[in-house]
């Protein structure tokens, strides 16, 4: 893949993204979209076209949509019904249903994917980007900064030729075996669970309805096991592989075909890939050192229970691109840039506590111990839901006396904006929105207002908010919801608020 050359003619990149799988890919796009130079070293020399991460959510759907690949991704995958933990005679032990119906993010709730689909859509969004500078078959081998910029040596495939590049920012999306973590000497909190997996990807010969549409945990302490439905005709077997049993022999097909013998034979699906995985629970310490943040795995690695490893980098890649683009636009000061691991590290560590949670039912031997512990996770009628923590406490989410504290911190409801019937990112761009009925004063012109008092569902929103205001920041977190458009403004953090042009405030609004 060729992307633009023109990068390479820059004394110093805005940003240089290290690793292109999905979180590096979009943090990217999202970079690139608001017109900042991108540097991309990737140490491959293309896609890698197996299967891996298998499932995100409506948040994350929603992240797609905002970079503009949405509508090319929907008819790839496949909307999830949900989860169903049984034990090793079949009995329903939990049911983990997923809403069929739009939610409030204007998404399904969950959805199954071919990652090389989505990786390739990533990629092809970045080609439309003339400040994108893609360099493959490079890995970093070290990193530098000074008080201005970050210089980054480089190794190139195998003829060790080295470069030097130059950024005033770098993001390690380089995986679970990061250097860029070792480069910055982060220590990582290892939550304990660790365990070996077979992870077992097929391609079925003829339809089997049989095999049902929902995921399964088989909670079975001596052979834990999990079984997913991919999109088309595509089905994932997890296996926990035993303390004795050897890699090489786990992985041969003759021992493959006799694990899943009691679902399904050699004769009906086709073996694509067999890893042997080792899953673990692992959040970094420190995310950032001066210019050099982490993101993705390189910052946390979780079990893959919730489905939520590939959603937690996604979600790290949305928080900070705005911030990043703020303070290299002169918009936000330095300081701007603490409030990402403040938020994003306490948030990741909520999935990975909750996975690790999930994991003991499935290997438990007592399920009903394991049960009670998701108990608070868990509706009246014993059905699992999906968890949504809070945003831990940054500078942009400090406790106002004015300010409704229970959802701020959470993901915004997105409404469709009329007359069009277009959903509100799509109308609104990507940028920090204010909702109100009154219109605000003394705000920057970058910010895009929504009047209330006109567009049907943002009123509701508001109402639902207990709120006549409320801020949603471009990673469509809400910032905040007042009882009053001047509550808000005095809610807002300086770099929003246009203290030169009071009242000047931007005419593109839907009314």
């Amino acid at each position: 893949m060729a992307f633009s050359k023109a990068g390479l003619d820059m004394k110093v990149f805005d940003t240089a993204v290290i690793g292109l799988g999905p979180t590096g890919a979009t943090l990217a796009n999202l970079l690139a979209m608001q017109g900042l130079s991108v540097l991309i070293l990737e140490r491959e020399a293309q896609i890698y076209d197996l299967p891996r991460a298998v499932h995100f959510d409506d948040e994350i759907m929603r992240v797609f949509q905002n970079i503009g690949i949405a509508d090319e991704l929907l008819p790839m995958v496949r909307v999830n019904p949900g989860m169903r933990f049984v034990d090793k005679e079949n009995n329903l032990l939990l049911d983990w249903p997923r809403p069929q119906d739009i939610t409030s993010q204007g998404w399904n709730a969950s959805y199954r994917l071919h990652q090389p689909d989505l990786e390739r859509l990533l990629r092809k969004k970045l080609e439309g980007y003339d400040l994108v500078t893609l360099k493959t078959s490079t890995r970093a081998t070290s990193i530098d900064q000074t008080e201005t910029e970050a210089v980054i040596r480089t190794q190139t495939g195998s003829t060790n030729r080295s470069e030097t590049y130059r950024a005033r920012y770098v993001i390690g999306c380089d995986g679970a075996n990061s250097q860029t973590r070792t480069m910055i000497k982060s220590e990582i909190d290892d939550y304990g669970f660790q365990e070996r997996w077979l992870v077992i990807d097929l391609i079925l010969k003829k339809d089997r309805p049989d095999l049902g549409d929902h995921s399964i945990q088989f909670c079975r302490p001596d052979r834990p096991m999990t079984y997913c439905r991919g999109p088309g005709n595509r089905r994932r077997w997890e296996i926990t592989l035993l303390d004795t049993e050897d890699e090489n022999r786990v992985t041969k097909p003759d021992h493959i075909w006799s694990l899943l013998k009691p679902w399904i034979t050699s004769d009906e699906a086709l073996l694509e890939r067999k890893a042997v995985y080792t899953f673990k629970s692992q959040v970094a310490r420190n995310w950032r050192h001066g210019r050099i943040f982490l993101a993705g795995d390189a910052a946390h690695v979780t079990p893959p229970f919730l489905g939520q490893g590939m959603c937690m980098g996604i979600r790290d890649a949305f928080n900070l691109a705005w911030k990043l683009a703020s303070v290299i636009n002169k918009d936000a000061e330095h300081p701007l840039l603490d409030s990402y691991e403040d938020e994003r590290n306490p948030h990741a560590r909520a999935y990975v506590e909750m996975a690790i949670k999930i994991g003991q039912i499935i290997r438990s031997i007592n399920h009903n111990d394991a049960l009670n512990d998701v108990s608070g996770h868990r509706t009246r009628s014993g059905e699992m839901r999906s968890i949504t923590p809070k945003l831990g406490p940054s500078s942009l989410t400090a406790p106002r006396s004015n300010s409704n504290t229970d959802i701020e911190g959470r993901p915004a409801t997105q409404f469709r904006v009329q007359p069009s019937d277009d959903l509100m990112d799509d109308v609104s761009g990507y940028r920090h929105v204010i909702i109100s009925n009154t219109r605000p004063e003394g705000i920057k012109d970058s910010i895009f207002w929504v009047n209330a008092s006109e567009q049907e569902e943002a009123a509701k929103l508001l109402m639902d908010l207990d709120a006549e205001a409320a801020w949603i920041r471009p990673d469509r977190y809400l910032g905040a919801a007042t009882k009053s458009i001047q509550e808000l403004y005095e809610y807002l953090p300086n770099f929003l608020k246009n203290r030169e042009k009071c009242g000047d405030f931007n005419e593109t609004s839907f009314s």
